[in-house]
């Protein structure tokens, strides 16, 4: 097996396994609040706690995986979560898990990175790191599928044992991967330190509606999702995680897919996103229904597969934005989306307290679907191919 085939599924893996503590709390978000003795709401703060270390170290993450290699970063990542998760077994205190997936957080932010570097720096063509940033997200939805099916034995312990097994999993192929330095140094950016300037360029902005609708949004619908059905859809827990698991797991294929229509439709790139979100809405409304597990089953592919199309090409036109700094803007996107994972996500079990079992909070996602596309960027700002592959770790750091 070559080194760059040895290095995609070490780097896959990892993304997997640090993407699982992004849903696995909100898969059984009744069994956890019932556990911690909390509402719903509180429990949406526990995957908040997380993403904010996740968010503030992206750019820290990349200096680290630049200065110390990304494989080594990314077993220690592994390490990190591993650690933080059996922490969080002690016992089912709020204020433990609260600190303990803060600390989460800088395994997940450590492992984005290092797993999208370490494919990029040993020779991952686009479709590998594609598959890199859909598998990623499709860790997340694995978690929707699979910690339900452990709660029965494992009750409120069962997001933190799962993330264990992921990590075990995960720490084989990366372990026995190439050694960083088979891979090169990356090349450096002067621009990286041009931070102020890049957040005052007023053309990352509409980049960042579109990361903040097609991510954001995204992960915090897909946090509730399970709940939503279980609660108004009246389903089974598993049943439930199952159909919610296709909110992340579309990212998988239409991700790389994404990418593949930008470069090859340039010129109808703007169409293309605003396509996206009119089936991302579309995808949620049904969602918002609660109907038959078959429309409900729909409606998650819908919105799975769509979200997942902009992620290729909004980096690319990031980068393209500000070539002085191509990773300082790349990552400015990214971290926009993860404040409305931030906000949301709370706002979204807050809904769960209305009329309806959370009816009124997907309803109101829809909506925000079809406002956004008003917001897309302007043609001539999405013309140009897709970039094949990120300049340096901290422009890597765009990818979770």
């Amino acid at each position: 097996m070559s080194a760059t085939v040895r290095a995609t599924v070490g780097g896959c893996a990892l993304g997997v396994a640090v993407a699982w503590p992004v849903t696995n709390v909100g898969a059984i978000a009744d069994a956890i609040a019932a556990g911690y003795g909390v509402s719903l709401a509180v429990v949406g703060l526990f995957t908040t706690a997380l993403f904010v270390t996740h968010a503030s170290l992206q750019i820290p993450a990349g200096k680290a995986v630049d200065a110390v290699g990304a494989r080594r970063i990314g077993l220690v990542a592994l390490l990190v979560v591993a650690a933080t998760s059996a922490l969080a077994l002690a016992a089912p205190e709020p204020a433990l898990v609260l600190v303990t997936r803060t600390l989460t957080g800088v395994g997940t932010a450590l492992g984005f990175v290092a797993g999208i570097d370490y494919v990029r720096a040993h020779g991952g063509s686009p479709f590998a790191q594609g598959l890199y940033g859909g598998l990623a997200m499709g860790g997340a939805g694995a978690a929707l599928a699979i910690v339900p099916l452990a709660e029965d034995w494992l009750d409120w312990r069962a997001p933190f044992v799962t993330s264990i097994v992921a990590v075990a999993i995960a720490a084989i192929p990366l372990a026995l991967g190439p050694a960083d330095e088979e891979g090169g140094r990356p090349e450096r950016h002067a621009g990286v330190h041009e931070i102020p300037g890049v957040l005052r360029d007023s053309r990352l902005y509409r980049l960042c509606v579109v990361y903040m609708a097609s991510f954001g949004l995204s992960i915090v619908l897909g946090n509730w999702v399970a709940t939503l059905l279980a609660r108004a859809g009246e389903m089974s827990d598993a049943a439930a995680g199952a159909i919610g698991s296709l909110v992340l797991l579309g990212g998988v294929v239409s991700r790389p897919l994404g990418g593949t229509l930008a470069r090859r439709y340039a010129e109808r790139t703007r169409l293309i996103l605003g396509a996206s979100f009119v089936a991302s809405g579309i995808g949620t409304a049904l969602l918002a229904i609660a109907g038959p597990p078959a429309l409900s089953a729909v409606g998650a592919l819908v919105l799975g597969f769509a979200a997942g199309i902009p992620f290729a090409a909004t980096f690319a036109a990031a980068t393209r934005t500000r070539p002085d700094a191509p990773a300082v803007a790349a990552a400015m996107v990214n971290m926009s989306g993860n404040l409305v994972i931030l906000v949301c996500t709370p706002l979204l079990g807050l809904a769960f307290s209305l009329p309806g079992e959370g009816r009124v909070g997907f309803a109101a996602a829809a909506a925000i679907w079809l406002a956004t596309i008003a917001l897309l960027p302007l043609a001539r700002e999405l013309d140009a191919a897709p970039r094949t592959e990120p300049a340096t770790a901290r422009e890597a750091a765009a990818s979770p």
